[in-house]
């Protein structure tokens, strides 16, 4: 079985709760089946490598690449990621 990818992760923030959406994908379809123990697991492993990945991609700042709205506000950040090599970083800047 290969180790899925993390596509995508998004942190909606509700009065009532928190919510992570984790988009991700396999090479293959072998895998934990929907609703089980193992996918969950699997999910909340990725939201937190994800995570991860944001916190240490902000440590190195990040650039306002999008913005939106005058009183509700909208602001897309462009950050580094912290498992490229930053040579690779530069080179596509």
């Amino acid at each position: 079985m290969d180790a899925p990818q993390l596509q995508r992760l998004v942190i909606i923030f509700k009065p009532e709760e928190l919510e992570i959406r984790t988009l991700y994908r396999r090479r293959n379809q072998d895998g934990p089946g929907p609703n089980s123990k193992a996918r969950r697991r699997e999910a909340e492993e990725l939201s937190r490598e994800g995570l991860r990945q944001a916190l240490a991609s902000l440590e190195g700042g990040a650039e306002i690449v999008g913005t939106s709205g005058f009183t509700q506000r909208e602001d897309t950040l462009s950050l580094p990621r912290p498992d490229e090599p930053a040579a690779a970083r530069r080179a596509a800047s």
